[in-house]
């Protein structure tokens, strides 16, 4: 997800513990989802898992981790948040390549939210590629 803003800042990121549901959608606590990811214990294996992390990401406005996975190629200087927007669930939608197995890899997604309480949705389709070992998010091209 590519969403960038120039709103001003300031509010608190969601609070997301290691027992919270995982942003992301999958069934497993945030510790044991995305969140093992974000700590940096372990590394997204498919484009699929780091397009969740990159969500969950989004979710508890984790900007560091979004730029760790930014290929440097297409990495903006810094992300900003929309203090008047929560992401509130993800659909993957197709997934091509960008398994253990590849170098590249696309998701096509729908990314839930609201902005100030109004409920939209962002379709994207994102593509990765292998960097230093390690699945990045390079591009996207929204879909309407």
């Amino acid at each position: 997800m590519s969403r960038r803003t120039s709103r001003p800042r300031g509010t608190a990121a969601p609070r997301i513990t290691p027992t919270s549901p995982c942003p992301c959608g999958l069934p497993a606590a945030y510790g044991e989802c995305c969140g093992r990811f974000h700590s940096g214990s372990a590394a997204a294996p498919t484009c699929e898992a780091l397009m969740r992390s990159r969500y969950a990401a989004f979710a508890a406005q984790d900007a560091a981790y979004l730029l760790r996975t930014w290929h440097p190629e297409t990495r903006p200087p810094g992300v900003d948040f929309d203090p008047a927007m929560r992401w509130v669930g993800l659909e993957i939608l197709d997934t091509t390549e960008g398994s253990v197995f590849h170098s590249t890899g696309t998701v096509t997604f729908r990314a839930h939210y609201t902005d100030d309480g109004r409920p939209d949705s962002l379709h994207e389709k994102s593509r990765f590629v292998r960097h230093e070992g390690a699945w990045v998010y390079t591009t996207a091209v929204f879909v309407d």
